[in-house]
């Protein structure tokens, strides 16, 4: 197993966002995160990510608890976060961005710089521009290039879709099977509840911090349940 979170409470003050929670990621999957705004998503993320400390519960990853290790560890052991809203520095250029994904590298990453803007060539074309000016799709490149920098195993995503047109979320999910067929194992957050569990190979369904629904996401694509509350008819 590759990232197993059990039993996981976390509470903000007197809010509880995640309740008793059990999810888990084989090598090689792609498992997606459902549910509406405030179903606890993101915190369960920040805490797989090491962001908020679960008041209960347990983080293994690679089969070791990983619960007292802070997110640049994390990094370095091979699990990343791409944040909702990209959260790139705008101050800085896109190169200088793509460099600040190879922090915790020890080595030259030029090579790989350069294999990030084969993959994306719209960065390369603007690779000493201000971050500031890049669209939301070159933006959303900006921090998946970013984040492949740190040689993940596991790339977790939060809402990646967000604000993007359809051209532009169809093109993104190609994207993620790319990198899945380079080998990437990827955790997908998102509220395009179609897109995602076209995407996923399984699919955790939270409500009010709280595991409702989970299984084979094509299954789950033709749920009752599911159909009545994120799908439509």
């Amino acid at each position: 197993m590759l990232l197993e979170a059990k039993n996981i409470d976390v509470r903000y003050g007197a809010i509880s966002a995640l309740q008793n929670l059990s999810v888990h990621i084989e090598e090689g999957e792609i498992v997606a995160v459902l549910g509406a705004n405030g179903a606890g998503k993101t915190s369960l993320l920040k805490a797989l990510m090491g962001v908020v400390k679960p008041k209960q519960g347990d983080v293994c990853f690679k089969g070791f608890s990983v619960l007292h290790h802070g997110a640049a560890r994390r990094v370095s052991q091979g699990l990343v976060l791409v944040p909702e809203g990209r959260q790139i520095f705008v101050s800085l250029s896109v190169h200088e961005n793509l460099l600040m994904g190879a922090y915790t590298r020890r080595d030259d990453p030029s090579r790989e710089i350069d294999l990030i803007y084969q993959r994306f060539p719209n960065l390369a074309q603007r690779r000493d521009m201000s971050a500031s000016v890049l669209s939301g799709g070159e933006q959303q490149m900006l921090a998946i290039g970013r984040a492949l920098l740190s040689r993940p195993t596991l790339m977790m995503l939060d809402e990646p879709s967000l604000g993007l047109s359809p051209l532009l979320v169809k093109s993104l999910f190609d994207l993620l099977g790319d990198l899945h067929r380079d080998g990437l194992s990827i955790l997908l957050v998102e509220q395009n509840t179609h897109m995602a569990l076209a995407c996923a190979h399984r699919a955790y369904v939270l409500e009010l911090g709280r595991l409702v629904l989970d299984g084979d996401a094509k299954a789950l694509a033709v749920d009752p349940r599911m159909v009545a509350a994120y799908l439509g008819s």
